[in-house]
This record gives structure tokens, C-alpha cells and sequence, in this order.
């Protein structure tokens, strides 16, 4: 039987932009085999789309808390998106 896969879309809070914080999150994407994308927002926010088995996705939410050095995460808001996830992961300008 195969995994259930499902995306979400993530935005996360705080001192998130200035600090790599869309380069970390590309390595660690990579790391746990999840797809998707990863973009610094207007307001200071970054936002995230995660897609791939529910236990990778769950386990990138987690991550999305710690950030890199330097990162200071105040918030991470998931909801689930229905977008078609690309086939890899990528940072977004």
C-alpha cells in the first residue's frame, strides 16, 4: 500500500528574510524528499508550498519552526492547498 500524499501551503513568520532562510529550506526539502517551492513575501514573511508523503510533509512543518541560524520563527500558518506540486523543490525570486 502506498503512502497518502498530500501539500500544504505554509507561511512563516518573524525574522525569516535576510538570514537564507529559502536556501536552509531548500536543503532541507531536499533532504526529506518533499517537492515544492519556497519565496520571500512583500511583508517580510517567506511562504512555502510542501508536497510528498504526509510523514515528509509533517516532518518539513516541523522544520519550518527552527529555521537557520539566525532565523527567529514567531509563527508557521499551514493550510492545506491543492495546488500541483512541482516535480522538484525550488527557491523562488
Amino acid at each position: 500500500m502506498s503512502e497518502r500524499k498530500r501539500a500544504v501551503r505554509a507561511r512563516i513568520l518573524g525574522t525569516v528574510q535576510g538570514v537564507s532562510y529559502r536556501v536552509w529550506t531548500h536543503r532541507e526539502a531536499i533532504r526529506l524528499g518533499v517537492t515544492g517551492w519556497v519565496r520571500n513575501e512583500p511583508d517580510g514573511s517567506v511562504t512555502a508550498l510542501i508536497a510528498g508523503a504526509d510523514a515528509a510533509v509533517d516532518a518539513m512543518i516541523e522544520r519550518l519552526w527552527q529555521g537557520p541560524r539566525g532565523a527567529l520563527v514567531s509563527a508557521v500558518d499551514v493550510e492545506e492547498a491543492a495546488d500541483d506540486a512541482p516535480a522538484d523543490f525550488s527557491i523562488v525570486a
